[in-house]
């Protein structure tokens, strides 16, 4: 059975990148999805980028440009679907 990861990003324009705000696995990244769902944040499901974000990268880091793509397009799809 495959582990569930999450990770929570936040952008804020001073910011040269975005930044993980939070990140688990397990319990924890169900409890990061419920208060994302509770609070009426897009979900966005990306299993290889969830595993990136949770196995090497931590929380208060910001996403390194080799990842910037990939987060790029979670990114546009939350904007997409806010414009909808």
């Amino acid at each position: 059975m495959e582990i569930k990861r999450a990770s929570a990003l936040q952008y804020i324009d001073r910011d040269y990148a975005p930044r993980i705000i939070a990140s688990g696995k397990g319990k924890t990244a169900d409890h990061i999805i419920e208060l994302a769902e509770k609070a009426g944040i897009a979900i966005i499901e990306d299993a290889n980028l969830a595993a990136m974000l949770t196995d090497q990268m931590s929380v208060g880091d910001y996403i390194p440009p080799w990842c910037w793509e990939l987060v790029a397009k979670v990114f546009a799809i939350i904007k997409n679907e806010e414009l909808s």
